[in-house]
């Protein structure tokens, strides 16, 4: 993977999406919906698991109706993916992606601010970020739970920021999801992408500072606030 070289960022605060960027539960994820989808009779493929990533509930009813039809119980087939991947976090499948720990050790070295911005619901977010042991480790949570609006809109990035009391444009949002890249951008602040299912895209290369193999890559660029 291409890394563009960057400088030390002017920065104040950094926001974190969850999925995918700090927890490796996309994969996960995609295991829920293939198993639910088995389950079911039903033709799932990669393309269309994958187009759910850094997408919040609601829009993913719309994507399995869209696939399966109007009438098609897409709360039953959603509720039953979840269940799968809960099973697997139960059982201890959920694990950190590479260079959490380290990336947060170093911001609270250099005294920087910190959030979550996430898709997923208050109760997951605290639910995964407590099992992998660094709920403590934010200033902040945001869920879908407390915005109107999901990614790709930039309420919740923009919600980070109100919380942490920090300007937009002075806050790196870390992310791994098209969607997510997008709404940390229309909310002006700087973006990296940490790709992890899906590969940066023509889209992603022009409106990211960086792409970085891994978040011990982003660690070197921040320093301490201004």
């Amino acid at each position: 993977m291409d890394v563009m070289p960057v400088t030390a960022l002017r920065i104040d605060a950094v926001v974190f999406d969850m999925d995918g960027l700090l927890l490796d539960t996309e994969s996960l994820a995609m295991r829920g919906l293939a198993q639910a989808a088995t389950e079911m009779g039903l033709d799932a493929p990669e393309e269309f698991c994958h187009a759910m990533i850094g997408v919040p509930t609601d829009h993913c009813r719309i994507l399995v109706a869209e696939r399966f039809g109007p009438d098609f119980p897409a709360d039953d087939f959603l509720a039953a993916a979840s269940q799968q991947m809960g099973a697997l976090i139960d059982a201890g499948s959920l694990q950190l992606k590479p260079g959490v720990p380290e990336l947060l050790d170093h911001l609270d070295g250099v005294g920087m601010a910190r959030a979550v911005a996430t898709s997923s619901s208050r109760a997951k977010a605290h639910h995964h970020l407590r099992r992998t042991g660094i709920l403590g480790r934010f200033d902040a949570v945001v869920t879908r739970d407390d915005v109107a609006r999901g990614k790709p809109h930039p309420d919740l990035f923009l919600r980070a920021a109100q919380v942490l009391g920090r300007r937009p444009e002075r806050c790196l949002a870390l992310e791994d999801s098209y969607n997510g890249v997008r709404a940390a951008h229309a909310a002006g602040m700087q973006v990296i992408m940490v790709p992890d299912l899906l590969p940066p895209t023509t889209e992603v290369r022009e409106t990211c500072l960086l792409i970085a193999t891994d978040l011990h890559a982003v660690q070197p660029l921040i320093s301490r606030p201004a």
